[in-house]
């Protein structure tokens, strides 16, 4: 793909995911493409490739387990998804909410944790309503997390058997 689009900007976005599927698969360790994507500047406004790389390093942070810095470019990614409705924007918020409750589950201090899992649900309900089958999983299972944290494993229970019925029945 890389030698098919000569766009620079295309190009740019299909490193950044190569660079997340990479990360995912092997922890970077065999990739065979040595170019990197060029971002630029980050602080830019109009830097077209900002919402792409702050959205993929939190997603990479996430998986390997670095919740800070996954909060870090959460947070970051936030004011440039917020207005936007797409799926970047709804995963985001999910992965966010997920990874605040970690955070709250390790007692690590974010005073705005709980309130980032609050808006994490009513996105994934506002999700939900549009598209049921990309997005009830997830709902179920930030709602599962959130009761599981609060010690309500009666309520937690059904709900991550919601969850995983809802993924079943999408295809995941």
């Amino acid at each position: 793909l890389l030698k098919t689009y000569k766009s620079v900007v295309t190009r740019n976005y299909l490193l950044i995911f190569r660079e997340t599927v990479s990360l995912l698969i092997d922890n970077g360790q065999a990739t065979s493409i040595e170019a990197t994507p060029c971002a630029g500047d980050l602080n830019d406004p109009g830097n077209r490739l900002r919402e792409s790389v702050f959205f993929h390093k939190a997603l990479q942070c996430f998986w390997i387990g670095h919740t800070e810095r996954c909060r870090y470019y959460s947070e970051k990614c936030m004011p440039i998804l917020g207005t936007l409705a797409q799926l970047n924007t709804y995963m985001s918020k999910f992965y966010h909410g997920l990874n605040s409750l970690d955070m709250l589950r390790k007692n690590i201090n974010s005073p705005k944790a709980k309130a980032v899992v609050r808006a994490a649900i009513a996105a994934m309900k506002e999700a939900a309503a549009s598209s049921d089958w990309n997005f009830t999983n997830k709902l179920r299972l930030l709602e599962a997390e959130q009761q599981s944290l609060r010690l309500n494993h009666h309520k937690a229970i059904p709900l991550y058997d919601a969850s995983i019925k809802s993924a079943k029945k999408s295809g995941f």
